[in-house]
Parts: structure tokens; sequence; C-alpha cells
């Protein structure tokens, strides 16, 4: 099996650190090369102890979930016969409290809009089914207990 591997790396700087007044920013570095510039999300750590300019956690887990189902949906309909011009969705992942109390992504919502061209062009019905293929295979929905939905 495959291994993925990701560097996070943050430094105090001169903070005091033990008053919690530290900056949340920190990268992101990727086994590629890509370095992503994150922060704690400015909706659980105010500004400007956060940046809302950076990736958070909260945003990269909805993300890698639509990111997932994209790739899996293009590669579905390029076996089917399918050519895909774009694909945009703009995901939106929803918190709430489990029945322990504590804070989890209870739902993420894909809002795919994709544009095919060329003939044969699917029905309504066939991206339904492409949909739920992509879902049924998208390694990250497998892993996590979200409730994640196409509409």
């Amino acid at each position: 099996m495959a291994e993925y591997l990701a560097t996070v790396r943050w430094n105090r700087g001169d903070a005091r650190f033990t008053d919690n007044r530290y900056s949340r920013v920190h990268e992101w570095e990727f086994d590629g090369g890509a370095t992503v510039t994150a922060s704690a999300s400015p909706h659980v750590v105010p500004a400007p102890l956060s940046s809302a300019q950076a990736v958070d956690p909260e945003e990269a887990f909805v993300v890698s979930l639509s990111s997932c189902h994209m790739l899996f949906f293009l590669s579905i309909a390029a076996k089917r016969g399918f050519v895909v011009d774009s694909y945009e969705d703009r995901a939106v992942g929803r918190m709430a409290r489990n029945e322990a109390g504590k804070l989890v992504f209870d739902k993420v919502t894909l809002r795919p809009r994709i544009e095919f061209s060329g003939s044969p062009a699917p029905d309504e019905r066939t991206i339904a089914t492409m949909h739920h293929q992509a879902h049924e295979e998208c390694f990250i929905a497998n892993s996590v207990r979200t409730t994640v939905t196409v509409e």
C-alpha cells in the first residue's frame, strides 16, 4: 500500500507562549515539494493569532473530500466515454456537537457543477450514478464518519 508524507512546521518566534497568545500560523510541506501556509481557523482562534488567508485543517478536510470525489468522478466519466470540460465544487462542511458533546464535522455537502461536451452526453440519472460510484470509491469518504452528500 502507499504511504503519504506531510510535514507540519511551526516556530514560536518571540511569543511568550504560556499566555496562549502565540501565532497559530504554520506550514504544511508535502512530499512532492508543495508548501502551504496553514493556520488555526479564525472561527476557532481569532486574528491576529490566526490567519484567514491561510488554509485551516477544517477547510483542508472539506477540500480533501471534494477533491477525492472529483478525481474519481472524472475517471469514471472518462471510462464511460463522456468528455468533461470543467468541474467546480463549492463544498461546505458543517460542524455540530455529537452525542458525546464534542464538535465534529457531521456533514459535508458537495455541490459539483460539471460541463460536458461532445456526444454522448450523460443524462441526469447517469450523472447521479457516477457521483454515487465516485463516493463509494473515494478513499477519503471511506475513511470518515461524516455524512457526505452530493447535491
